[in-house]
């Protein structure tokens, strides 16, 4: 008997996507051969489909409306996306969300939002299905037909011409998207070489499929992924074969190189971002002439950026001016650059020729010592006296290389970082900004620092490592205040995690425990911490002990930062 598209609904919805990617992971990654044949558009879109579950499923902890419900997946698969594939759905998800919600509030004429059983109470999913295709193809920079965009467009059409409940409607996009996706060879002559359908538009077949589950309680049939006399479902195709073509540089659309031209650029860069709607106009338009394959997703502050390009470092810093960036992944289309250890002592090679210049911005004197030793040069920063623009352009200049990075280790000094980048280069500095936003952030990019590298290499791999780590601080509270954590008194001990105050306490050693405890609780191999001057004598120890006892295979490393705050925490 058909469901209506109810909360209950959606997280069935959520579960049965996640069960059905996972089921055809390696199928989508085998076909994967436009434009790259990198094999991970399955893997990607099924990450994605787990992020928003796992909100789904938070959400439902309460009684939550459809709307809220399919909000919380738009939201999950925001800050979960990887890839193109990932990004694009999680934008299809939004756009769903968003009529929806509308809906919800009696924009569809009082159906309330919820589909129901009656002859014609599809109109709710019918807009939403509409609306996605079109939030998903204004999203990204240059759309290509035979991807996934041709896919939605065609699941859109057909539902808003069909009458009848949500089941019905869900069932004519499944069998329109199916449809679509036969054709995409087609479509994409790189897609007929090979003998398969588009990577991305098979997921969202998937997806769809799932949603018809979840209404109908029927599991459509798996479409076919390959032509007839192909390698078989699961099989990676012979790359000599079947030579990866670059009609766009992505998979899932957006790109502008034409057929038989070169394999597009070398690096993709994804990262979620904090920033206003005017901001991120124009990033769209810097990003999309430093490289291919963009998409830009998101709203209400919060965005998911991807790109490919050849100046990795380029893309982040267009982030950081602006907004802030985190969450930052970079990817080599080829051979990875360099070998990670990371967040280990940062290891400085004597005897190289001084090339490239590390300046980092550090708190304490242990810091600077430490950074030092890895070849940088520092910055201090004392309390309530940050270093000025000017300030560090001298300290890169003064270096003498042709060729700097910049690690600013704390949010407050992005645009300081970036209007110093500025003046050094114009003296003819090259630099790139790694945002590091703490200086156990820092230590992680300068462990992979290898100025043997190429300058491109070099940056991405200490915005890998930097990105990678997650970072926390306790610091003592000097008057009273409201915080994300409650009201805190005067003295009190504040453990913040990525810069939110998370817990409120009294004694240093139980809220850095407490704090260690919940960022370890989403995983990590290795904890450094950076003891202040003010901290307790047996902080470290204390700590040392408590993650080999509650937290198995997780190495410690302590080093004297002897700055003002108590102790940083970083996690990797």
């Amino acid at each position: 008997m058909p469901h209506p598209l109810d909360a209950a609904a959606v997280r069935e919805w959520s579960a049965q996507t996640l069960d059905a990617l996972g089921r055809a992971r390696e199928t989508i990654d085998a076909i994967n051969v436009y434009p790259v044949a990198d094999a991970d558009t399955g893997t990607n879109l099924y990450l994605t489909a787990e992020s928003a579950a796992r909100a789904v499923e938070a959400a439902c902890a309460g009684e939550p409306t459809a709307a809220q419900a399919v909000r919380a997946m738009a939201h999950g698969a925001l800050i979960g996306a990887r890839g193109n594939s990932g990004t694009i759905l999680a934008q299809l998800l939004r756009g769903m969300a968003e009529e929806i919600a509308e809906a919800e509030n009696g924009g569809d004429g009082g159906s309330g939002g919820t589909c129901g059983r009656g002859e014609d109470d599809g109109e709710p999913l019918r807009r939403a299905l509409v609306r996605a295709a079109v939030a998903a193809r204004a999203a990204v920079a240059h759309p290509v037909e035979g991807t996934v965009l041709t896919v939605a467009a065609a699941a859109a059409d057909a539902a808003s011409a069909t009458a009848g409940d949500c089941a019905a409607v869900a069932r004519a996009a499944w069998a329109a998207a199916r449809a679509a996706l036969e054709a995409t060879p087609e479509q994409l002559p790189v897609l007929s070489r090979a003998g398969v359908v588009d990577a991305g538009g098979y997921g969202l077949v998937t997806v769809l499929g799932a949603l018809v589950a979840a209404l109908c309680g029927e599991r459509p049939e798996v479409p076919p992924a390959r032509r007839s006399g192909t390698p078989g479902p699961g099989r990676p195709m012979n790359p000599s074969m079947n030579p990866p073509m670059n009609p766009s540089p992505d998979p899932d659309g957006g790109g502008r190189t034409a057929p038989g031209e070169s394999a597009g650029p070398a690096y993709e860069v994804v990262y979620l971002l904090e920033a206003g709607d005017d901001a991120v106009a124009a990033l769209r338009t810097r990003l999309d002439a430093l490289g291919d394959s963009l998409v830009v997703v998101g709203g209400d502050g919060l965005w998911n950026v991807h790109v490919h390009v050849d100046d990795a470092g380029a893309a982040v810093e267009a982030g950081i001016e602006a907004g802030r960036p985190f969450r930052i992944r970079i990817t080599h289309f080829g051979a990875q650059s360099g070998d990670r250890h990371v967040g280990r002592t940062p290891a400085h090679t004597p005897g190289r020729a001084a090339h490239r210049a590390v300046v980092a911005v550090v708190p304490g004197d242990g810091l600077a010592e430490l950074c030092a030793a890895a070849g940088a040069t520092t910055v201090t920063a004392r309390p309530g006296e940050p270093p000025a623009s000017g300030e560090l352009a001298q300290a890169l200049l003064r270096t003498g290389a042709p060729e700097a990075v910049l690690l600013p280790n704390d949010p407050e000094l992005r645009h300081t970082a970036a209007a110093a980048a500025e003046q050094a280069r114009a003296e003819g500095l090259r630099v790139a900004i790694i945002p590091t936003r703490s200086p156990v952030q820092g230590i992680a990019a300068l462990a992979v620092h290898e100025p043997g590298r190429r300058f491109d290499e070099d940056v991405v791999a200490m915005t890998s490592a930097a990105g990678a780590t997650r970072y926390g601080e306790l610091c003592v509270a000097e008057r009273q205040a409201w915080t994300t954590a409650g009201v805190c008194q005067a003295g009190d001990v504040l453990g913040l995690i990525e810069g939110d105050v998370a817990l409120i306490g009294t004694q240093a050693a139980d809220v850095a425990a407490a704090v260690l405890d919940r960022m370890l609780s989403a995983g990590g191999e290795l904890v450094t911490l950076v003891v202040g001057a003010g901290a307790p004598g047996d902080l470290a120890e204390y700590l040392e002990d408590h993650v080999r006892r509650n937290h198995l295979a997780v190495d410690t490393l302590v080093h004297e930062g002897r700055q003002s705050g108590p102790l940083l925490i970083g996690v990797e």
